[in-house]
């Protein structure tokens, strides 16, 4: 089974999470820029946050055989912040770069007025670049939220195809759908959406422009969900066929607008910056102990590290 999450949020994860996810069936990742729950106080913070997108997570993902591309925007909760805005005059030469495979995530949280600006410059930045957009509806007020959204797409240069209206649940999916937009849905352990009402939408709704995530962030989520879903689906009747579509397929398809969306897993140099991921190799629990081995290292006994750096 292979398994691509469309939004998961892997700077809140540990690299525990990418073997885990890796041996569920997980190839391939799209981590879309978020709040990271402190507030950021300038531009320059947000940069930062973009650079590490665009390199050190790509980095970390592919040690663990997993493709990693972004998504970058100003987040609707920082829209409101006027120390952040001008971020919005910095993204497009972000856009260019190979791994921007959306505008994202936009949309609303609040829906203040500007929010509602951030939206239509970000959604013009999209068609400006050729990129499809990924809209985060606001967890309160879903429905309202999701015609204001739906308005704002409609006004934008961007077609509504090229469009991912996300964290969708039961009261807004039909509108959603009849607008031509592509469906996300995050599943979580607590909120958003479960295993069983995510199989009970897809069997209502149909699989056709699906996506499903976990959205896995800081706070209490699990980044195995899209795992637990496909396994539901084939316990509920659903064939091979309807989870690869779902869980490959439509991922692929709708950031393949982008023209820039790559599944192979490449070689990676040993080290990021002068830091590491895999210090040493597993431990082979059947081997015997070496009771000579230092007891300062970081590299299991016996194993030298070929990838360590000073520092790293």
């Amino acid at each position: 089974m292979r398994l691509f999450d469309p939004h998961i949020h892997m700077t809140s994860r540990t690299t525990d999470d990418y073997e885990a996810m890796y041996a569920a069936g997980v190839r391939a990742v799209v981590e879309p820029s978020f709040w990271l729950g402190q507030p950021r106080t300038s531009p320059a913070s947000f940069l930062d946050y973009f650079d590490a997108l665009l390199g050190w997570e790509p980095f970390r993902a592919a040690q663990h055989g997993i493709a990693h591309h972004c998504t970058l925007a100003l987040n609707p909760k920082e829209a409101n912040d006027p120390r952040c805005v001008p971020v919005l005059d910095e993204l497009p030469r972000y856009l260019v770069k190979d791994q921007v495979v959306a505008v994202g995530e936009i949309g609303y949280d609040s829906m203040t007025p500007a929010e509602d600006t951030a939206l239509a410059a970000q959604l013009e930045l999209a068609a400006a670049h050729e990129l499809p957009a990924l809209v985060h509806t606001p967890h309160r007020d879903k429905l309202a939220g999701l015609r204001r959204t739906l308005d704002v797409v409609r006004e934008s240069a961007l077609p509504v195809d090229h469009v991912l209206i996300d964290h969708l649940n039961e009261t807004t999916v039909k509108e959603a759908k009849d607008s031509g937009c592509w469906l996300g849905f995050s599943v979580y352990p607590d909120t958003k959406m479960d295993e069983e009402r995510m199989v009970a939408i897809l069997r209502a709704y149909g699989p056709e422009r699906v996506l499903v995530n976990s959205a896995a962030d800081w706070g209490r989520s699990d980044p195995l969900k899209t795992r637990k879903v496909a396994d539901l689906m084939l316990a509920e009747g659903f064939d091979e066929d309807d989870v690869d579509r779902v869980l490959w397929r439509n991922p692929v398809a709708f950031y393949g607008l982008s023209g820039r969306l790559t599944l192979d897993v490449t070689t990676t140099d040993a080290t990021h910056e002068g830091n590491s991921i895999l210090r040493g190799v597993p431990k082979d629990p059947g081997a015997p102990k070496d009771p000579g081995a230092p007891k300062d290292s970081d590299t299991p006994a016996g194993r030298p590290e070929a990838s360590a750096v000073p520092g790293a």
